[in-house]
């Protein structure tokens, strides 16, 4: 891969509560195992939850000694969008992938981020409040009315792009939770978000189903991949490591994506 200019991944939803930090930690670490050369930026100077799971790891490898693959990661606490472009800049140097971890909430920051990105993540919970981000949806039918202001960004900024010659964003929304919803309920999302992803350009990647298990790896900083530190697993963690495993498939990222990639995960 082209050092000069790195695959750039951003994790991006306006709500908060949907496994972003999360999933961007454990696409990062999964990509340095596959030995690229990772940098992240937190975009959230108040909770900056990627940054501290970080933290937790390098403090985690430095007392049992052992060696853990990881990431650059630098929290932004600048104040204009040229100041992001600058960090961005100087985190890019020498890597493979640039993972940008933004606020559950609107930001200026975030949306740049998302319109600069190669691939763009917007994880979701599997729910009517979460869809609400990307489209509004009949209360009767459920057919969608209209693209949300975020969506339509997102689809400016593409054709924009197309027309530029300059690599298109691929967006994945990934549901997450999806078996916590009744099954009528989850029918409709799954038909609205089918309609609407034609619309708006994005393909939909299942998630993660449960969240306990992260939030119990998270004060170590280790991650499913971990696989030879994290002693017996239940049978919840299998499961949980065998949905990062597909989430990480069907990101279609650049080396990923070889079969060889997929075996160094299994």
């Amino acid at each position: 891969m082209s050092h000069s200019a790195p695959h750039r991944i951003t994790f991006a939803n306006e709500k908060g509560g949907t496994g972003k930090s999360t999933t961007a930690v454990h696409v990062a670490v999964a990509l340095a195992y596959q030995g690229a050369r990772v940098a992240a930026i937190d975009l959230d100077p108040r909770q900056r939850t990627m940054d501290r799971y970080f933290e937790n790891r390098a403090e985690t490898a430095k007392r049992r000694e052992i060696d853990l693959p990881t990431a650059r990661c630098q929290v932004f606490r600048g104040e204009t969008v040229g100041d992001f472009d600058d960090l961005a800049a100087e985190m890019s140097e020498g890597a493979d992938f640039l993972i940008v971890d933004t606020p559950g909430r609107d930001d200026e920051f975030a949306r740049h981020a998302a319109t600069e990105a190669d691939t763009l993540v917007t994880p979701m919970n599997d729910s009517f409040v979460d869809f609400d981000l990307i489209g509004q949806v009949d209360a009767e039918t459920f057919k969608v009315r209209r693209l949300s202001f975020y969506a339509e960004l997102i689809w400016e900024t593409r054709k924009a792009r197309a027309l530029q010659q300059r690599k298109e964003i691929d967006w994945v929304v990934v549901r997450n939770r999806s078996g916590h919803t009744e099954a009528r309920n989850m029918q409709r999302i799954e038909k609205a978000l089918n309609e609407l992803s034609k619309r708006a350009g994005f393909r939909v990647v299942k998630g993660l189903s449960e969240r306990v298990i992260y939030r119990e790896l998270f004060p170590s900083g280790f991650t499913l991949l971990d696989k030879g530190h994290l002693g017996e697993l239940g049978t919840s963690h299998l499961v949980a490591r065998q949905e990062m495993r597909a989430l990480l498939a069907g990101l279609h990222l650049p080396e990923i994506a070889k079969p060889q990639a997929q075996l160094e995960l299994a």
